[in-house]
């Protein structure tokens, strides 16, 4: 593309395409204003039609931008930003105390309640424990079950995509998803903040 046939870039083209206009934006008539528009949509349109010819996918462009959003979305899976190391898990028979003492070293803001086969059955968040300490009748020394989130949502499935677990937790309006085996026993958890840090939109 250029405005003179005739030019260096023009004959040595195989092919020609020209951009002339016939007047510049620019009051002046001197910096390349609307020929800088118009080789730019061209470009665009050049670019569309040699992803149509070549069937370019966005598995394709994201393979050229890993790092990207777009190759984020289509490469990062659940296991690689799950939490799976020092998970803040109790017996779900454990007392609130022990929540809390667990709740704070975990750092998560969550405490994973499981039962005697180590199956999760409820999961207490902060939110929790701030609902529970307005009751009258609370003490720690109460099952930490009993101000729990009964059967909290999890996902069995970490091969999924990481931006697929994020659309299930906005869609739920958590900040915890906890990802478990086939048989419900918690092995990893995924924050939203870890997607969030991790660029995945």
């Amino acid at each position: 593309m250029a405005k003179d046939k005739e030019s260096s870039l023009g004959r040595y083209s195989d092919v020609f395409i020209p951009i002339h206009v016939q007047k510049e934006a620019c009051p002046l008539g001197a910096a390349p204003t609307s020929s800088t528009t118009l080789t730019l949509a061209l470009g665009d349109a050049l670019a569309v039609c040699m992803m149509k010819w070549r069937n370019f996918k966005k598995e394709d462009f994201a393979s050229f931008h890993p790092g990207g959003s777009l190759g984020k979305r289509l490469f990062v899976k659940v296991r690689d930003l799950m939490r799976t190391d020092n998970l803040p898990i109790i017996q779900e028979n454990a007392s609130l105390k022990e929540a809390i003492t667990a709740m704070s070293e975990g750092r998560l803001g969550n405490v994973l309640l499981v039962d005697k086969s180590g199956k999760l059955t409820a999961l207490l968040s902060d939110g929790d424990l701030r609902r529970a300490l307005m009751e009258e009748d609370f003490s720690l020394h109460k099952e930490a079950k009993l101000y729990a989130t009964k059967n909290p949502k999890s996902l069995d499935d970490d091969t999924i995509l990481a931006s697929d677990a994020l659309a299930r937790i906005e869609t739920y309006k958590i900040q915890l998803l906890v990802i478990t085996d086939k048989d419900g026993h918690p092995k990893g958890v995924l924050h939203i903040h870890d997607l969030v840090e991790a660029g995945i939109k």
